[in-house]
């Protein structure tokens, strides 16, 4: 899950080349709120990468803070700038258009805020708004059991999928563990992968 970095090297190689070409890659955003498998993501984006993605990397204000001394260096990696927040009135986009998101480690306060339409932050109003855009959309979870026994939690994963994303919580997903136990030992970012191939149509 997370490739030396060489990879990154070889990987700029291989995306010039296929640029050069005339090819371009389907594009993932990937989001995250501040939740210990955050300190994961360059990781992940390497694996992301490796599969012929363009990541671009999106955070909540928290988990940004959280990363503030990685910020450069993520940006490097991706080739984007790392976003946490709107843009201003006629700044220009600077991302391109998704192909697919994926929002992990997606926190209590992330899942209800996009359950419920609460858009008070960049990436949430993303999902939201990716939503009515038809974005395919895969969620993982990151709770502590506590946090999982309050009903407006199962509430707002359930009003996710029926509103078509893909939420990865339960067997095969993301599991909570008792309150106290610390970081999720096997956050699983293998399934949230092969998920986002599958809702972009890529297996």
């Amino acid at each position: 899950m997370r490739p030396g970095p060489w990879v990154g090297v070889w990987l700029r190689v291989i995306v010039l080349a296929g640029w050069d070409a005339g090819m371009t890659s389907p594009t993932l955003y990937l989001f995250g709120s501040a939740a210990p498998p955050l300190f994961d993501v360059a990781g992940v984006i390497e694996a992301a990468q490796a599969d012929g993605w363009d990541v671009c990397l999106g955070l909540t204000p928290t988990a940004a803070r959280w990363l503030d001394v990685s910020i450069d260096g993520l940006a490097a990696l991706t080739g984007h700038p790392v976003r946490s927040d709107y843009a201003l009135p006629g700044e220009p986009e600077v991302w391109p258009e998704a192909d697919v998101v994926l929002f992990a480690p997606a926190t209590f306060h992330t899942i209800n805020s996009w359950a419920l339409g609460l858009t008070g932050n960049f990436v949430v109003g993303v999902v939201a708004e990716g939503i009515g855009r038809n974005v395919p959309t895969v969620a993982v979870p990151c709770v502590s059991a506590a946090y999982a026994r309050h009903r407006q939690f199962d509430r707002s994963v359930e009003e996710l999928r029926e509103q078509g994303v893909t939420v990865l919580y339960g067997e095969g997903g993301f599991v909570p563990g008792p309150p106290g136990a610390g970081a999720p030992v096997d956050y699983p970012w293998d399934a949230a992968l092969a998920a986002v191939k599958h809702r972009a149509g890529r297996v």
